[in-house]
């Protein structure tokens, strides 16, 4: 049995106990909460929820600790440091700043000599692959990254950590006729702004300055400056009722031609419509903390991302039996 670890427990940690049940060769070993333990109450019965202060306990009891935090502040810092104890995987999703996260972790990561697998999910992650499938495929043409429409997490919690903000949800909407466009095989050049769309529905603080937050969230970059950005101030009550939901999705699209004139056009279009964008998310990373359980037992260390793991990794089929069902 894999024994995993979850530092975290929001939506995605809740979403990793739940993929666990579905994973026969995996079982949940610890939580571990920056709040109250006592206060935290899981689904697993016979588990139990431990202080972050105490994870250093648990080197010999977990083989993967699956990292739950956000991508703004909590992974930059978290996967670095616990890659020492632990295999770790987590699902940073600041594109921008992949490369110095990828960098930190490999520092760590090489030194301890674990396996720190970063940035997985959805996107970053399986539409990552798709990317890079398809660019190999038809060298000659155009990559389109589509969100939406849905509540992206990442993009919500950053909004969350301004000052004033007591709760907040993020939408991300695909512009329909730059859609049709490409799906047409048009190859329009499209701006960031011409893309995507994003909508902000904000719970202040009582007494906060509204001017501000909302200047704050159209200014923040990597997450909002690039985009037609809206917000909407309104009760916890309404956003309770009306923005309870987790559902995403997007399509990844390559556009090419092939032939020795060019003479002939392909699409390429991979889509997801997700009902909750956090127990995918989860059910991406415990395939991924499989890979990283085997990866490490086969004496391989450092960071690594979804492009260095091969499907295999992923998979508890043995390789006779994936060759049998699956090629």
């Amino acid at each position: 049995m894999i024994r995993i670890g979850i530092l975290g427990y929001g939506n995605l940690g809740r979403g990793i106990e739940a993929a666990i049940t579905h994973n026969a060769d995996m079982e949940l070993v610890a939580v571990f909460t920056r709040r109250n333990p006592e206060t935290v109450k899981i689904m697993t019965e016979g588990v139990k929820v431990y202080s972050v202060d105490c994870i250093a306990d648990f080197v010999e009891k977990i083989d993967v600790m699956i990292l739950c935090g956000g991508s703004a502040t909590d992974l930059p810092a978290q996967t670095k440091e616990y890659v020492k104890y632990f295999n770790v995987v987590d699902s940073f999703d600041t594109h921008a700043n992949i490369p110095a996260h990828f960098a930190a972790v490999n520092e760590a990561a090489q030194a301890s000599g674990k396996i720190g697998i970063i940035s997985v999910g959805w996107d970053p992650g399986m539409f990552s692959l798709n990317r890079l499938y398809a660019n190999c495929i038809l060298p000659d043409g155009n990559d389109y990254t589509f969100w939406g429409k849905g509540v992206s997490q990442g993009h919500s919690d950053a909004i969350r950590r301004i000052e004033g903000v007591q709760d907040a949800k993020q939408y991300t909407i695909p512009v329909e006729s730059a859609l049709e466009s490409v799906r047409n095989g048009e190859n329009p050049q499209l701006t960031t702004r011409q893309k995507h769309e994003r909508e902000c529905f904000v719970v202040a603080k009582e007494g906060a300055d509204l001017a501000k937050i909302e200047n704050e969230i159209k200014t923040m970059p990597n997450y909002f400056a690039d985009y037609n950005t809206t917000v909407h101030f309104i009760s916890q009550e309404e956003l309770n009722e009306k923005h309870s939901k987790m559902a995403h999705g997007g399509f990844v699209f390559r556009t090419g031609t092939t032939g020795m004139n060019n003479e002939n056009k392909h699409v390429i279009e991979y889509r997801l419509t997700l009902d909750s964008n956090p127990e995918f998310t989860a059910s991406v990373l415990v395939a991924y903390a499989r890979a990283a359980y085997k990866m490490s037992g086969e004496g391989m260390k450092g960071c690594k991302t979804v492009f260095d793991i091969a499907p295999a990794y992923l998979s508890p089929l043995s390789g006779d039996e994936i060759r049998a069902h699956l090629l």
